[in-house]
């Protein structure tokens, strides 16, 4: 019976495609090749693996050793920028690098202090050991310097002299040469290399900050001297940081000040500052009286010269005739040889004021102007008013207390706005979405699904129409076979009589004969 129905459905399936035109064909092959392919670039993006960095900015030398530990487990791998970076399947990562680690994998030869804790039983010289030192010392300095943010590599060379034999040898300077590789785009703001230098300065004995070289890949040099004085860049750099550090210092203090008052989460607080960085240095000589109320200064020294005489001419005494008192000069005065007496009394006071010597540096910057800006979340306050009067009592203090008043009287209700708004969106964490299928590929597979509906469609309508003419043919077999007259033959038995009618039928009419058969079989 398996045979039968594989034979049927096989003619049936040439007589369908017999009937099809040519468009239908092509439109028929074109849909199932579209089709497998949909599924295929489905299958392959549903099996694709996602690989991640295992380790970033290798050496050569330890990209070999984790090559050959990946080749040993047979575990995919792909090598990008310039053999420096290796990935591997995204549900392998984790546990490669305890792997590993565990292995001591990636080892880049270098010695550092774990080395000696180690190797402690090994007999080695001073020499060695000096050596040994000094190369584990660079190692764990330059570790440390690839800690900082913006500082992938770093390279240390450290120049320690001998100790002097002879106590009158001079002790020569220990130096120090760093090759920082920079992240692309980073610059180095504010006192950031200042720390740096102090940073190697105090991890190297007998290092002075003077004696180290500091530069970057591009051979661009990062000098401590000219860090805070030189050029107008560290100029820009270090007002650019005062500006943003008093800012952020005066939106910290509002935003926990007014977060405790309506909710950290329900307002946002941002701070402009304008800032005056005019130096100025001068010199004051000032001199003041030691009595301010009486202007007086204080008596350091008193002289005083007292003279007296009695007897005749006292009058001439202390003066030529006709100069004294209520006399006319040019004439004769009265007649002075009289007896009498004269008194001269003459007193000198030294007084010494306050002497003040000033010199006066300025203020390297001072706040000129101040605009804060507070965004509020009304959603949940019920007395607006009374929160808003309490953020402006806060606001006036604080611009009142922060700008110099050298500039002017100060209005703090022109320096600060407030608003109060409910807020549209919170900051929600980004989910990681996993694999996406593209927008096309939704597209084109809707495309071919439409597609094989309509095929669906026409090759059921086709089947029924098939099968209607095919009763319809049965039929007409069925009424031909019983017009067929029999074979007028006494003694022949009816099973002969049947085989000889189909054996006539089959040479009279094939086609008929073929249909009856194919009935008897579909019947069976």
């Amino acid at each position: 019976m398996n045979n039968e129905k594989i034979m049927k459905f096989n003619e049936t399936a040439k007589t369908f495609w017999s009937s099809r035109t040519k468009g239908q064909k092509g439109l028929i092959i074109g849909s199932s090749l579209a089709v497998i392919a949909l599924i295929a670039v489905i299958s392959l993006f549903a099996t694709k693996s996602d690989n991640v960095p295992l380790y970033n900015n290798l050496s050569l030398q330890e990209v070999g050793q984790i090559k050959t530990e990946l080749d040993a487990r047979g575990i995919p791998y792909q090598l990008e920028d310039g053999g420096k970076t290796i990935l591997v399947p995204k549900e392998q990562a984790d546990n490669l690098l305890v792997d590993l680690a565990g292995l001591g994998i990636p080892n880049s030869g270098n010695i550092d202090y774990s080395f000696f804790s180690e190797n402690t039983s090994w007999g080695i010289t001073d020499n060695e050991f000096n050596v040994m030192h000094l190369d584990a010392m660079q190692t764990e300095l330059a570790n440390l310097i690839k800690s900082i943010q913006g500082i992938n590599n770093a390279t240390v060379m450290i120049n320690m002299p001998k100790e002097p034999i002879f106590v009158n040898e001079a002790t020569q300077p220990t130096s120090a040469s760093i090759v920082i590789e920079t992240a692309p785009g980073h610059r180095f703001e504010g006192n950031q290399i200042n720390a740096l230098y102090q940073l190697v300065s105090k991890a190297v004995p007998n290092l002075e900050p003077e004696n180290i070289t500091l530069m970057n890949q591009y051979s661009e040099y990062y000098d401590l001297n000219n860090q805070n004085t030189g050029g107008f860049e560290n100029t820009y750099t270090y007002q650019q940081t005062v500006k943003k550090d008093i800012e952020r210092d005066i939106q910290r203090r509002l935003q926990q000040m007014l977060g405790t008052m309506v909710g950290l989460d329900n307002v946002i607080v941002s701070v402009t500052a304008d800032i005056d960085f005019t130096q100025e240095n001068r010199l004051e000589e000032i001199v003041e009286p030691a009595d301010p109320e009486n202007m007086e200064g204080l008596p350091i020294s008193v002289e005083t010269i007292r003279e007296t005489y009695t007897g005749a001419g006292a009058g001439q005494v202390g003066g030529e005739i006709g100069t004294g008192d209520g006399d006319i000069p040019g004439y004769e005065g009265a007649d002075n040889n009289d007896d009498g007496e004269y008194e001269y009394i003459k007193e000198t006071v030294n007084n010494e004021f306050n002497r003040i010597h000033k010199e006066i540096v300025e203020s390297p910057y001072k706040v000129r102007d101040l605009g804060i800006q507070v965004a509020v979340d009304n959603k949940d306050i019920t007395n607006q008013l009374q929160v808003e009067e309490g953020i402006t009592s806060i606001l006036n203090s604080i611009i009142t207390t922060s700008i110099d008043g050298q500039y002017g009287d100060v209005i703090p209700d022109e320096k600060t706005s407030i608003i109060f708004q409910e807020f549209s969106a919170t900051n929600t964490v980004p989910q990681d979405p996993g694999f996406n299928i593209p927008p096309w590929m939704y597209i084109v597979g809707g495309v071919l699904l439409l597609i094989i509906v309509i095929l669906l469609i026409l090759l059921l309508t086709r089947k029924s129409k098939v099968s209607t003419e095919e009763v319809r043919e049965e039929a007409f077999t069925a009424e031909s076979i019983d017009s067929v007259p029999d074979i007028p033959v006494k003694e022949e038995t009816e099973s002969i009589q049947r085989r000889k009618q189909l054996e006539k039928m089959a040479s009279d009419k094939p086609e008929e004969f073929a249909k009856l058969l194919r009935s008897w079989i579909g019947e069976d």
